[in-house]
Formats: structure tokens, C-alpha cells, sequence
């Protein structure tokens, strides 16, 4: 084929963004089906008298306010791509006042640990030059819109939050934070190149391009080095940085404090809002193995706070030993995005056995730049408060971070089940065998295949769930009637997951007719004040918190929901299943190890099962 022709052939390659405006818009759900899905999943929390009084007040609702409410929702939705998407923004991250760095942010290790970098002092600078060359490609992908785009089966899927991985922060405000970003596509226009660069509470930035063209990794290094040699032979700085972990009224009024004390202040913190990400040069040197990354994880999560800007979209934190974690804010993007990004990363890495084997010129750039900030007293003592704040609370963390190294999911997919259903069926067993009782549980879902979609609730603990635990605790029930009910309950929760995916959850659609109630000024309808709605954890109030970190060798956490409960968050993988599950030490009825474990314990209770009935 002559070469013009050829060209012809090849259909040009997809753009990363080219199908946002098709996307079809996040549906409302019929009222009748989301209350019938409601009622079904508040049974296992309620005595039959409980369920029927809930059952007549989802009956009222439905043929009162809530119609009303509904049709007001559909005609919000009438006028918007996504009728969710402000909302969740606001209510569920913006509006919230707690430290968001802390309760909010997710987080988690990078594996490169189980192959080419094992903890090894001395590594520090090296590999953080290699990893952060390849998050610039990357950068450079998105940019010319060359990043595959995400399919579920055939539909497309939304890439809306990739666009905040990179130039994105919080800023907070009074009464509800705000997200800048300044990502742009090379068809959009300019988009900023700088890194900033955190070490013992000084901030550095310095350019990713140089005359048009990235730094290589001994340029990065280089300007890396630069930084930790004046940090290591200097004071410390202030530590500036801490102020992101306070809560958000007071992080906001320190910051206005300290744009007026020096205007030059907000030229510098919005250097920070605008650059790259934050590249976090962290002095611990966390132990961890491939079955045991617990103290990675929690530093990851909890560490220094100078040395972590909690408001930015991503931090790459690398540790003395060489190790490193991704920390980032969750209002812009779920944790998928950040997955597939790292995915990316470590796939290159690994390709080039975690080497720079390109050239080692080094061309004559400009040396980093420090962000000196005007600071007085105040805001020093701001800084300290922030950081004895932050460590007395994190100090309450329990976190463990495990790898069930006996199967995974080559051999659950030879068994024909869903590896995500099955470790979610394992928790719901795990929790029964430690609590006694059904534990309510939020999954996250995504919707991803309509505009601007994030997420759905999933709500593991199901009836069916429930009663599969009960007979796998009831001695006197056989292998064969365990396993029916086993199989009933997967049946349920995919059924479960496809209805989320497909916009027919009922969790958005009930929050949603509760914001239009508060929005119209009407008294919150009695479905909502109803204790089943709290139990069964409907306003925030599940006690397990899960998420799949999907099929990678990334697994990553956010913390519990609630006082008494559990975050389990898991990854999939072909010979394992890498769980990161955490609590609070102040509650005496939760302990994360004991859970992990027992969780664990059930993956090989449920594998019998299939061997017993020969599934």
C-alpha cells in the first residue's frame, strides 16, 4: 500500500477528550424504584415492628412530599448535564469544616517495592527523579489528549477528572472551600509547567520545561538535590505547609491573615495552587515488604504534616529509604483516575527495570527558587497549633495494610465469581464473626458512563448477605445449603452493581430530593429523621466504608466514615488481594488487624465452599 493511502486506512487515533459532550446526562431514577430499593436494604437493620413503621413513612412519602420533591428534581434535571454534580461537590467535600486533609484525603503506597526498588537508604533523590519523569509524560499525554479513554464493556466512559491530577487545589474559604484548576489541553492553550517541591518546612519550585523541552531525570535530580543539600545544611523553615491540615474556617482565616500581612504571600501560595503537583521530600524511612506495607500506608496518609500540601489534587511523597506514596485531595477525582495514572507510571518504571537509561546530559537550567514567606509570629504560632492538632489526631489511627497472599483473582475468576463480590461478601462475614451483627456497608459504584458521573452507593450488606452469614456461622447448616445461599448473595450484589453503574441507585436520588427540600426552605421529610435511615447508614453513617482500588498493583485508603467503623479498601490481583483496612483507637469495639484478619480467613472459608460442593 503506497504510503498516502495508508494513512487513509488508519482511522485517526481517539482524542482523550473527544467524547465529553456526547455522554448522555446522569438519569433521575422512577421515585417507586428507589424506595423499593431503600426499603429492601434498611431489613437487615430493623425488628419486623421497626420495619413496618419505616415501611409507612416511605409509604407517605411516597404519595406526598416525595412526589413533590421529584418532580422538582426532574426539573432541576431538566436543565443540567448532571444534576448531581454541584451538589456533591458543595455538600459532600467543599461545605465540610473538619480537616479535610486528614478525614477526607486518600492515599497509598507505591508497590514499586516488590520489584526493582526495595527500601534501600541513599535511593531517595534517584528514583524520585525517574518517577516524577514519567508523571511529567503522562502530564504530556493529557495534554495532547493521547491518554486512552476508559470503556466499561463498550460505553465510554467519562475523563472529566483527569483533567484535576495536575494544576488543581483547594482553597479554602469561610464557609465552603473552592477548587481552582489550571489544566489545559495544547489546544486549549497554555497550562502551567512548575513543580513545587516540599523539605524540611521550606517550599521550592523550579520549571518542568526548560526551553520547550521536559527535564530529564539527572536535570530533575539535580534540582532535587540542590533542594535537600540547602534544606539539610540551613534551619528548618516554618513549615507553612501544616496550615492545610487545620480545620477548614481556621486554615481560611490564617490564610487571609497572610495574604494582608504581605501581598507577595498570595503570589506565592498561588504558585503553589498552579504548579504541576507537589513533589514531598519526607526524612522517615518507613518499613514495609510485599505482604506488609502498613507503615508506608500510614505515613502515606499521616505523616509530617510540613511536608504535605493537603489542599493539592496530588502530592508524590518519597521517603529516605527510597519508598513512596501518593497522597491527594478527594474533592476534584475519585481514586481511579489517580490509579490508572500510576498504573501508567509504574508500568514504564518496571519496563525500564526503575532505570534512567536515556541520556545523562545535564543542560545549564536555572536553579530552583524558594517560596519565602512573609511570616510573623501569629502564624507561627498557627503552624504549631495546626501540627499538635493534627498529631493528636492522627495519632487515634489504626491502619493496617495486608496482602492475602493465597489466591487472588485468576483463581476466583476460574470459579466464575466476581472477585470484587467476593471479597465484599468475605467483609460482610468478617464483620458478622466480630460483631455478632450485620454491618452496614457503602461500595462505591461509579457512573462514570454519564456526564461528569463520580459515584453511586452500593450497599453490600444485603438480606441476602446477611442470611448466608448467619448459616455460615449455624453449625448445624451443610456445605450445600451454605453454599446456595453464597451464591444467591453474589447474585444480588451484581445485580446491585449494574443497576448503580446503569443510574438506577437509590442513594444520590434520595440526597437529591433531600437538597431540594433544604433548598426550598421545606422541614426535612420524616423519611430522612427516621432512625432506620441512620442505621442502615444513609447521611454518612455506614460503619464500613470499601472501595475496589480496582485490578492493579495499586492499593490506596481513606479513613473511616464514622467513630466506631471501619475504611476497607482492596485491591484485586492475580495471585493476591492487597487490603488496607483502618480504624480508631479510641473506639474499643473496632480493631482493624483483627478484621483484616478475619476477613482474610474468610476468603479461604468461602474458597472451601467451592471446593466442597464442587463449584
Amino acid at each position: 500500500v503506497p504510503a498516502m493511502d495508508k494513512q487513509v486506512l488508519e482511522a485517526p487515533a481517539e482524542r482523550t477528550f473527544q467524547y465529553q459532550d456526547s455522554l448522555p446526562p446522569l438519569p433521575v431514577p422512577a421515585l417507586e424504584d428507589s424506595l423499593k430499593k431503600y426499603l429492601d436494604a434498611v431489613k437487615p437493620f430493623l425488628n419486623q415492628e421497626e420495619y413496618q413503621r419505616t415501611e409507612h413513612i416511605v409509604k407517605n412519602f411516597e404519595n406526598g412530599i416525595g412526589k413533590e420533591l421529584h418532580q422538582k428534581l426532574l426539573e432541576r434535571a431538566k436543565t443540567r448535564r448532571n444534576w448531581l454534580e454541584d451538589w456533591w461537590q458543595n455538600v459532600i467535600y467543599l461545605d465540610l469544616r473538619i480537616s479535610t486533609q486528614i478525614y477526607c484525603n486518600i492515599g497509598g503506597p507505591g508497590p514499586y517495592i516488590e520489584t526493582y526498588w526495595p527500601p534501600k537508604e541513599g535511593t531517595q533523590i534517584e528514583r524520585a527523579s525517574v518517577n516524577i519523569w514519567h508523571t511529567l509524560k503522562y502530564w504530556d499525554l493529557l495534554r495532547t489528549e493521547k491518554v486512552a479513554i476508559d470503556r466499561s464493556g463498550n460505553a465510554v466512559l467519562d475523563m472529566n477528572q483527569y483533567r484535576k491530577l495536575f494544576c488543581t487545589c483547594k482553597i479554602p474559604g469561610i464557609t465552603r472551600d473552592s477548587i481552582c484548576n489550571y489544566f489545559k489541553t495544547e489546544t486549549e492553550g497554555e497550562c502551567p509547567s512548575h513543580l513545587v517541591v516540599l523539605c524540611r518546612g521550606r517550599v521550592f519550585t523550579f520549571d518542568a520545561l526548560h526551553e520547550g523541552n521536559m527535564l530529564n531525570p539527572p536535570e530533575i535530580s539535580r534540582q532535587l538535590t540542590y533542594i535537600q543539600k540547602r534544606c539539610y545544611s540551613e534551619p528548618d523553615g516554618p513549615g507553612l505547609a501544616a496550615l492545610t491540615s487545620e480545620e477548614r474556617t481556621k486554615w481560611a482565616k490564617m490564610r487571609e491573615y497572610l495574604i494582608d500581612l504581605d501581598p507577595k504571600n498570595l503570589t506565592l501560595l498561588e504558585k503553589i495552587q498552579q504548579s504541576l503537583f507537589v513533589v514531598c521530600l519526607d526524612d522517615a524511612s518507613p518499613h514495609a515488604t510485599p505482604e506488609d506495607y502498613s507503615e508506608i500506608a500510614r505515613l502515606g496518609l499521616t505523616g509530617d504534616p510540613t511536608v504535605r500540601w493537603g489542599d493539592k489534587s496530588y502530592n508524590s511523597i518519597f521517603f529516605s529509604n527510597g519508598t513512596c506514596s501518593a497522597f491527594c485531595d478527594h474533592a476534584p477525582f475519585d481514586a481511579m483516575a489517580l490509579i490508572i495514572m500510576l498504573s501508567y507510571t509504574e508500568g514504564k518504571i518496571s519496563e525500564n527495570e526503575g532505570k534512567w537509561k536515556g541520556s545523562d546530559k545535564v543542560r545549564d537550567i536555572p536553579w530552583p527558587e524558594e517560596l519565602v514567606f512573609t511570616v510573623d509570629q501569629k502564624i507561627m504560632n498557627g503552624i504549631e497549633h495546626a501540627k499538635e492538632s493534627y498529631y493528636q489526631k492522627v495519632s487515634d489511627l489504626q491502619l493496617v495494610n495486608y496482602a492475602f497472599t493465597s489466591f487472588g483473582k485468576a483463581l476466583i475468576r476460574k470459579k466464575k465469581l466476581h472477585p470484587d463480590t467476593f471479597v465484599q461478601l468475605a467483609l460482610q462475614l468478617a464483620y458478622y464473626k466480630c460483631h455478632g451483627r450485620p454491618g452496614c456497608c457503602y461500595e462505591t459504584a461509579m457512573t462514570r458512563r454519564f456526564y461528569h458521573g463520580r459515584t453511586e452507593t452500593m450497599r453490600s450488606c444485603t438480606m441476602e448477605a446477611v442470611e448466608w452469614c448467619r448459616s455460615m456461622l449455624d453449625p448445624s447448616d451443610t456445605a450445600y445449603q451454605r453454599q446456595q445461599l453464597m451464591l444467591r448473595a453474589f447474585a444480588k450484589h451484581n445485580k446491585m452493581r449494574k443497576e448503580c453503574e446503569t443510574g438506577k441507585g437509590f442513594d444520590r436520588h434520595l440526597l437529591g430530593l433531600l437538597l431540594i427540600a433544604q433548598e426550598q426552605g421545606l422541614p426535612v421529610p420524616e423519611l430522612f429523621v427516621d432512625p432506620a435511615f441512620t442505621t442502615s447508614g444513609g447521611g454518612g453513617n455506614f460503619v464500613l466504608s470499601t472501595s475496589l482500588t480496582g485490578y492493579t498493583k495499586f492499593n490506596g485508603s481513606a479513613l473511616p466514615m464514622v467513630h466506631h467503623g471501619y475504611g476497607f479498601f482492596y485491591a484485586v490481583r492475580d495471585d493476591r488481594i492487597v487490603a488496607t483496612c483502618s480504624a480508631w483507637k479510641s473506639c474499643p469495639e473496632t480493631d482493624a488487624e483483627v478484621l483484616c484478619r478475619t476477613a482474610f480467613q474468610s476468603f479461604q472459608d468461602m474458597l472451601q465452599l467451592t471446593v466442597t460442593s464442587q463449584l
